[in-house]
């Protein structure tokens, strides 16, 4: 396997109003390319999560961003920094956490969902006085085990927030 150091490279999206915060482990090489979340055309993401808050599937980040704004909804990643092969989570050590205590402290969440067994096993490992997760399937291209009509029953969870 060829491993890389890689660095989260964008911000989060959160403000003041966020209440729900999803976390996945670390940006893909299409997402660090694009400079926002689940960017590889293939990631069931933002379609999952339009279907589940009966928003329209918009193209752009900003209004990716905007509609996650409006909704209450903050998006990071567990990890600023990491050694990882292509975008595969298995892959993942030497993993650095991102300051999630911090954005915490600046905006009521009430709830936290992972995207994925790793980014549930990093977060536990790194924040387990935080707020408990709910491990959500992940939407990755790699993970075909799990439909799409399965992966928008199991996000409709946010909306109960």
């Amino acid at each position: 396997m060829n491993f890389n150091r890689v660095t989260h490279n964008f911000p989060p999206v959160y403000d003041k109003n966020s209440t729900v915060l999803i976390l996945g482990t670390m940006p893909s090489p299409k997402s660090r390319a694009a400079g926002f979340y689940y960017m590889h055309p293939q990631n069931r993401f933002w379609r999952t999560l339009s279907a589940v808050l009966e928003e329209p599937f918009f193209q752009s980040i900003e209004e990716r961003r905007l509609m996650c704004l409006r909704r209450g909804i903050a998006l990071w990643d567990v990890l600023a920094e990491c050694e990882i092969s292509g975008a595969s989570d298995s892959s993942i050590k030497n993993a650095v956490p991102n300051d999630i205590r911090g954005l915490l402290a600046e905006c009521p969440i009430n709830a936290v969902f992972t995207t994925g067994k790793k980014a549930h096993e990093l977060y536990a490992r790194f924040f387990p006085d935080l707020i408990n997760d709910v491990c959500l399937p992940s939407p990755s291209p790699a993970n075909r085990a799990v439909s799409d009509s399965e992966l928008i029953k199991a996000y409709r969870i946010i909306n109960s927030i």
